[in-house]
């Protein structure tokens, strides 16, 4: 796998601290070599990323919201990991929820902001199993959530 500091930098990213938790639930779990990350929603650098694709979000701008996703994904990773990428084998699989008016039906090209954003970063160490699911509402409002599961040394 590659250097995912290094990577990041050359990207022009940087992981925001890993969020805590918005209720009674723990933010990762791990369990033998697998890490469970909890949804991470999608929060920009000045607030959280609200709406609902197919109303008032294109896709494009609900792919920057699921690359937010991504970006909180991997900021739990290095915090499970206590830093030390080396353990980080792969995604295995992202769970994403995109908030959806009626009829809209392109949730995987809002989701593939984070799928893509995996692979740059990860190589293909970052390709997965996915599902994406249109849902009429998430939690304050927010535009698109994505939990993750990883395969961890």
């Amino acid at each position: 796998m590659t250097d995912i500091d290094a990577r990041l930098a050359e990207l022009g990213l940087t992981l925001p601290d890993a969020p805590a938790p918005a209720a009674n639930y723990v933010p990762f779990v791990i369990s033998g070599q697998m890490l469970y990350v909890s949804g991470q929603v999608s929060n920009g650098p000045d607030n959280m990323i609200c709406g609902r694709l197919g109303a008032d979000m294109d896709v494009a701008a609900g792919a920057e919201a699921a690359k937010t996703c991504a970006l909180s994904l991997l900021a739990q990773v290095r915090a499970a990991l206590g830093g030390d990428w080396g353990r980080l084998k792969r995604v295995v699989k992202l769970t994403a929820f995109v908030a959806s008016a009626e009829g809209f039906g392109d949730q995987p090209k809002v989701v593939n902001g984070a799928s893509d954003l995996l692979v740059e970063v990860l190589g293909d160490s970052g390709r997965h199993a996915r599902s994406a699911v249109g849902v009429a509402a998430l939690p304050r409002g927010v535009a698109v959530e994505i939990e993750g599961i990883f395969e961890i040394a």
